[in-house]
């Protein structure tokens, strides 16, 4: 018996990275799975987006588990969009357990500058609350909501060297502090109702939003083309453990628990998953 066995699971962003992960992974422990992603490029943003054939492949990984999987490919930007791929996946399996807002972007360098900002906003912020709240209406006693934030949020913004240089990577610090409020405030309202929601914080997490040029160039301001093997030494520097960046499977097994009856009790948290990058920050800057 798997610790969230015959739960279904609604997760946006899962074709590749963190949300491909975190499907696999309630699949492994009985959940069926209804995955969302846009599966198409955004054009401020400076990395290439994942395709249908990784939602695909996605999809072949869950079945492996021997458990169901229902796949839409919609914008999370886009409510009505995200409520007709949910209601697919209500038809197939009936129900709606737990909620997984992973869907995001990184603006780091995103041009025009100002179109970064409104399109991380938009899709980080925004498709997180769009994700969460077509969910709402078919959520009952014992479900579970979990958002991705990061541990960007829990830093001070306006420790930046350049205001106004980089308006797509301001936009990421800021969405993703204000749905960690968002939950927050959601998780106090839902607890009566015996719904739980929670924000996990990632540090550095290797994915292709990581791996990325922008993302480089973000740590590697003195150079003008910088690679992995450039930007990877400045990567430990965010971390109190000595570890680069962590793996998509240590957030997928913060979200199983946090799925689970394991934290049938466990609400409105700020669960850190960042290797002690916070306990760094805190440290330099108090």
């Amino acid at each position: 018996m798997g610790r969230v066995a015959g739960k279904v699971a609604f997760i946006t962003g899962a074709a590749r990275g963190q949300g491909r992960s975190h499907a696999l992974r309630l699949a492994e422990e009985g959940a069926d799975i209804i995955a969302v992603d846009l599966c198409q490029d955004i054009e401020t943003i400076g990395y290439p987006m994942a395709r249908p054939e990784d939602l695909e492949e996605t999809a072949k990984l869950v079945e492996k588990t021997g458990r169901g999987i229902v796949t839409a490919q919609a914008d999370v930007r886009d409510a009505a969009a995200l409520k007709t791929a949910l209601d697919a996946g209500l038809a197939e399996f009936g129900k709606l357990d737990i909620v997984v807002a992973q869907a995001g972007v990184a603006g780091m360098k995103g041009n025009p500058p100002l179109q970064a900002w409104i399109d991380v906003i938009n899709t980080n912020l925004v498709g997180t609350i769009n994700g969460i709240q077509v969910a709402l209406p078919h959520l009952s006693e014992g479900a579970s909501i979990i958002a991705t934030s990061s541990a960007a949020a829990l830093m001070d913004a306006h420790q930046k060297a350049n205001p106004g240089g980089d308006p797509g990577g301001m936009a990421y610090m800021t969405s993703k502090r204000l749905i960690a409020q968002y939950v927050h405030d959601l998780a106090t309202e839902l607890a009566v109702r015996g719904i739980r929601a929670n924000v996990i914080h990632p540090t550095n997490c290797n994915t292709d939003m990581l791996q990325s040029e922008p993302m480089y160039r973000s740590f590697r301001p003195d150079l003008e083309h910088p690679t992995r093997a450039d930007a990877e030494p400045v990567f430990y520097v965010q971390q109190a453990m000595k570890v680069p960046f962590i793996e998509p499977e240590d957030i997928s097994n913060a979200v199983l628990w946090l799925a689970s009856e394991e934290a049938r009790y466990v609400t409105g948290m700020q669960l850190r998953v960042d290797a002690g990058g916070y306990l760094k920050w805190y440290d330099y800057h108090v």
